[in-house]
């Protein structure tokens, strides 16, 4: 391995690093971060940016093994100090000519507001006299003074923000005003005073005066802010890697808060809750960037920047253009205006909503900016489920009660809670809930991901709430001015209304209306198009939706079918683009009420006369079935399952279903109670099911195969095309397929001898037994399809019992990093995954011509479909709303790693 320096200036050879980091097979973003990656990139493109240094993310690696920072750093740091303090013509530290630094961290990955920042390093009584002389504007220093001793207590010191805030509310109150911007030079500097004795209060000692105690202080704090709760939880809810470190930026500081020819905002460079191609943001006057971030000041509209600096507004869109041009990406950026000049602070991909990211890919073809490959690539599958939830009904809507700042689209309706915990809480006990804030911060990104939607009464489009509700899908409406929020009370009052903890509201985070009640909700415009519900000229965002998606599905290998029950699950899928039926469950269609009976009394009886006599019942009731599946997919593979479930689950449990059963059997309650009794199983996943089933009680599933062939042949002679699929589930022994294919295939050619017809059809079984993997090359021999059943190979694998697992110990795996994500939610590609390697390429060696696919509901996971895609699978199936994610996941596994 190459060696890599601890520090890196802006205004280094990024050309000769990315070379360097290629030989390892590691890009910019691995070392230094997004934010420090870009903040280089965009110096070498001569864009304004406050000139600074990154400490890379190996050494924060190095610091979580150490515990400390690692040996050489505070050389290093020193030194690239040095070459900063020359490039900008100060020094840290100096009363007379001094340099303040920001240090912000900065992951490959953004983790927005989730890792710790500290400003206006560098500050002491003497810096702060020198600024005075300097600046001439004592409220700037003093102002600039006071946060820092706040952030710097809160952030590297663990000391509770709200003590600090509690002397800037008391001295606000003694000079009897409101606003930040109306308290007296004085005032600040005994907030100053005052922040040093809490400081002392809570430590035991004095905030130190040293800026470089302050600036490695600041570093580590960063550092440690990788592993802080909030970060952690924020990469498990987007599957983020926890050993990648972030990096720390040390950037100069320029100042926003230097009077009304400054100011601050955030931006991006289109709308992100829409995709129209316009700035979007919000900014605020003579204030640091935390005031717009954190939502402490509402913001204005940054179309107001326009009519207040026209020239620096025109610097600011032409940058704006450079850099989607430069990274052919939507961007999100920070900037500050200094007495007039413009400075960019950091860019980086904006998050979106789903709709918008679909629109700004296709704008940015259709403007000659990427190509069709490259939009493909700039949609997050997963975020597709946006575009398919509900919205609220517009004939049940109600007049709302208040509105504020749409800032994440979507219909929302839930129980009012105030705090994080409740939301969590709440929502674990199964209960919707929309959480009311007067801001949120990092610390609630856990009741965040509990809530249908998220209330704030300040901020706006780029506060907290807005860019993390967007990136989770969640409804939001922020800087709700009109609500006056009592958490003691747990209750707020709006426009005459009072609202209490647990009454319900709904938000529509697409207009800021916020109603009072349950408000009932109607489909997506894509699913009413597709239902023929809504005319598509009426919807734009099915227009984009149309236009996109062929285009994944001209590059993806990997054809993507659905898990599918019924007729109108499978139209849906269909419509969605599902190329087939991967997975139809057989058990869920015996359970209507003459169904189950006749079920129960197949399995209760003691003759095989009364056996075929219930068969028979059952008969047309799945010839029915299967005749609406196949017809719906005319032309497409149809896999159906054969009964796969225990038989113990299909019998009475109560009196009144046990007499019901005695009644139709033949047999009394008592006699029914002990084949009951006789039938139970210690652990019916791994007992009498499955194929097992159809070795013991071949009747069943010879019913079944009539049914499907009965109903294709109807078919066939009706014109259509059907193609069903027989699958034999938990096959572990070859001669466990053999037995149940051969009388499968008996009964196949006899119901289309008797109907005159040929139909297509393949059989196959399910990969769900470890074992299975290990013979698949003498399995596949009678197999002309295998489908890996990935729910039950996981639970067999790591011994598992899904059920029981997910909520005892899961979560403290993940917690305690046994496990970086569940197995039932992403494929285990290290162990399970292994298993099914070997399953393809067995089974392949013996059947070259072997279909294999997969059916459990990691189908419509992106990182599983990559995997699936890797190791060369024909299809994956997932449930019909998860099919356009699987499609567009498979297109970019196509392009990441080409078959």
């Amino acid at each position: 391995m190459s060696q890599l320096k601890r520090c890196y200036m802006f205004n280094e050879d990024m050309d000769a690093l990315r070379e360097q980091l290629e030989a390892e097979g590691r890009g910019l973003k691995d070392l230094l971060g997004g934010k420090g990656s870009n903040l280089c990139l965009m110096t070498n493109a001569g864009i304004p940016v406050p000139p600074g240094f990154t400490i890379t993310s190996d050494t924060c690696n190095e610091y979580v093994e150490l515990g400390s920072l690692p040996e050489g750093l505070e050389e290093e740091v020193r030194a690239a100090l040095r070459q900063l303090e020359e490039w900008v013509g100060k020094e840290f530290g100096d009363p007379q000519n001094p340099l303040l630094v920001s240090v912000r961290s900065g992951a490959k990955f953004s983790m927005p507001g989730m890792m710790d920042t500290v400003l206006n390093l560098g500050m002491n009584d003497e810096v702060a006299e020198g600024m005075v002389a300097l600046t001439s504007d004592e409220r700037f220093v003093w102002d600039a003074y006071r946060r820092l001793i706040m952030m710097f207590g809160d952030v590297v010191r663990g000391v509770d923000r709200e003590h600090f805030e509690e002397c800037f509310s008391k001295v606000k109150e003694k000079e009897g005003v409101s606003g930040d911007l109306e308290v007296s030079v004085a005032g600040l500097k005994e907030v100053v005073e005052m922040e040093k004795a809490v400081y002392q209060e809570h430590l035991g000692e004095e905030f130190p005066t040293d800026p470089v105690v302050q600036l490695f202080a600041a570093i580590e704090a960063v550092f440690r802010s990788w592993d802080n709760d909030r970060a952690i939880a924020y990469r498990e809810l987007h599957g983020i890697p926890h050993d990648l470190g972030t990096a720390v930026n040390i950037q100069t500081m320029v100042f926003g808060n230097l009077g009304e020819g400054s100011g601050t905002g955030v931006a991006f460079t289109r709308n992100p809750a829409t995709g129209d191609k316009e700035i979007y943001g919000d900014y605020l006057v003579n204030a640091q960037g935390e005031d717009v971030v954190a939502g402490i000041r509402t913001p204005v509209p940054i179309a107001e920047l326009e009519e207040q600096m026209p020239e620096i507004y025109q610097q600011f869109t032409d940058i704006c253009e450079k850099l989607e041009q430069f990274y052919h990406n939507m961007q999100d950026v920070e900037f500050t205006v200094e007495q007039g000049r413009l400075w960019m602070l950091q860019t980086r991909d904006g998050k979106r909503t789903a709709a918008a990211a679909i629109k700004i890919a296709v704008d940015m073809v259709n403007e000659g900016l990427i190509t069709e490959q490259e939009a493909v690539m700039l949609v997050e599958p997963a975020q597709l489920d946006q575009l398919l939830h509900r919205q609220f009904d517009p004939q049940a809507k109600p007049v709302p009660m208040a509105t504020g700042v749409a800032a994440s689209p979507g219909a929302a309706a839930g129980q009012v809670v105030f705090t994080s915990e409740e939301a969590t809480e709440w929502a674990n006990n199964g209960k919707r809930v929309v959480l009311v804030r007067h801001e949120t911060s990092p610390e609630d990104i856990r009741g965040m991901a509990a809530s249908q939607g998220i209330l704030t009464v300040f901020g706006g489009k780029t506060s907290h709430a807005a860019v993390v509700g967007r990136q989770m899908g969640k409804p939001c409406v922020v800087g709700c001015g009109a609500i006056e929020l009592d958490y003691d009370n747990k209750v707020f009052s709006v426009n005459g209304n009072k609202v209490k903890e647990g009454d319900y509201v709904s938000i529509d985070g697409t207009t800021g209306e916020v109603m009072l009640g349950d408000v009932d909700t109607t489909d997506s415009d894509i699913i009413q198009v597709m239902r023929g519900e809504l005319d598509p000229d009426e919807s734009e965002q099915y227009q984009y939706f149309a236009e996109f998606m062929p285009w994944a599905d001209e590059v993806r290998q990997l054809e993507v079918r659905t898990n599918a029950d019924t007729p109108e699950d499978s139209e849906l899928a269909r419509m969605l683009g599902a190329t087939g039926i991967g997975l139809t469950r057989t058990e869920h269609m015996f359970f209507g009420e003459e169904r189950l009976l006749n079920f129960q009394k197949m399995i209760l009886s003691d003759s095989q006369e009364a056996m075929t006599e219930a068969a028979n019942a059952l008969l047309p009731y799945q010839r029915e079935d299967f005749y609406g599946i196949l017809k719906a997919m005319d032309n497409l593979p149809v896999i159906i399952r054969l009964l796969d479930p225990p038989l113990h689950e299909f019998l009475p449990k109560d009196a009144e279903d046990i007499a019901a059963a005695a009644k139709i059997s033949g047999n009394t309650p008592e006699e029914i109670e002990d084949i009951a009794a006789n039938l139970h199983e210690l652990n019916p996943m791994l007992g009498h099911r499955g194929c097992r089933l159809g070795i013991t009680f071949p009747m069943v599933y010879k019913m079944q195969v009539q049914a499907i062939f009965e109903a294709a042949c109807q078919l066939k002679k009706e014109g259509y095309n059907p193609i069903p699929e027989v699958m034999i589930p938990l096959v572990g022994i070859v001669g466990e397929l053999e037995i149940t294919r051969q009388y499968t295939e008996e009964v196949a050619q006899q119901v289309m001898q008797k109907a005159g017809v040929e139909v297509e059809y393949m059989i196959g079984t399910m990969i769900e037994i470890p074992r299975a993997c290990l013979v698949a090359d003498e399995v596949a021999k009678l197999a002309d399809f295998f489908s890996f059943g990935t729910n039950d190979l996981t639970q067999m694998t790591f011994g598992f019992s899904r059920d029981d697992v997910e909520g005892k110990f899961i979560p403290a795996y993940i917690t305690q990093r046994i496990l970086d994500v569940s197995p039932f939610e992403s494929i285990d590609q290290e162990g399970m995954g292994q298993l099914m390697r070997m399953g393809v390429e067995k089974g392949r060696a013996t059947n070259p011509k072997l279909e294999i696919g997969i059916c459990g509901e990691h189908g419509g996971e992106p990182a599983s479909v990559e995997f699936c895609h890797e190791i060369g699978l024909d299809y994956v199936s997932c449930a019909p709303l998860r099919v356009p994610i699987a499609r567009l996941a498979a297109a970019q596994a196509q392009i990441n790693n080409p078959r």
